[in-house]
């Protein structure tokens, strides 16, 4: 007779936590392979943008619509497109970005700093390259408020003698 060989997964107690097994990144072109996310989360102004990386073709989404269509400007395409092109990474990663908030200059400065954040997180070699060309300092500029008695943040009201 031929005894049955269990070959499940090892039980882990509700009290202990099972250790994730470790992975190496490899040299800074290499990405680990999976269906792993890598997450980044950018702001700039008013804007939010949830970064999601994984290995792929290279497709970028933007709310669920394609890059090219969601922003219009060629400005804020390139922007972009330069973080991934500094980390030749630009054909070999998909990138799923969530924005809300503030105008499309705005967003395309947060998809930078969250795409930066996920590009370090998924192998952390790219740090020097992605702070050398300033893609993971936070833009810390807001838009200064409009004071009482003047018509905006510093134009004043046209003064009349008579």
């Amino acid at each position: 007779m031929s005894e049955a060989i269990d070959q499940s997964p090892a039980k882990v107690s509700n009290n202990e936590v099972a250790a994730p097994a470790e992975k190496s990144l490899g040299p800074p072109q290499d990405l680990p392979t999976g269906q792993h996310y890598y997450l980044g989360t950018g702001r700039r102004k008013k804007s939010v943008a949830r970064v999601r990386l994984r290995p792929g073709s290279g497709q970028i989404v933007v709310n669920g619509k394609p890059f090219d269509k969601y922003f219009c400007i060629d400005k804020d395409r390139l922007a972009i497109t330069r973080v991934l092109s500094a980390t030749d990474t630009r054909d070999r990663v998909d990138v799923f970005v969530n924005l809300f908030g503030g105008g499309t200059t705005g967003q395309a400065g947060a998809v930078v700093l969250g795409l930066a954040r996920a590009l370090r997180r998924a192998n952390s070699e790219y740090d020097s390259v992605l702070r050398d060309n300033g893609f993971l300092t936070r833009d810390s500029r807001q838009v200064e408020r409009k004071k009482y008695g003047q018509a905006g943040a510093r134009r004043r009201f046209q003064f009349s003698k008579r």
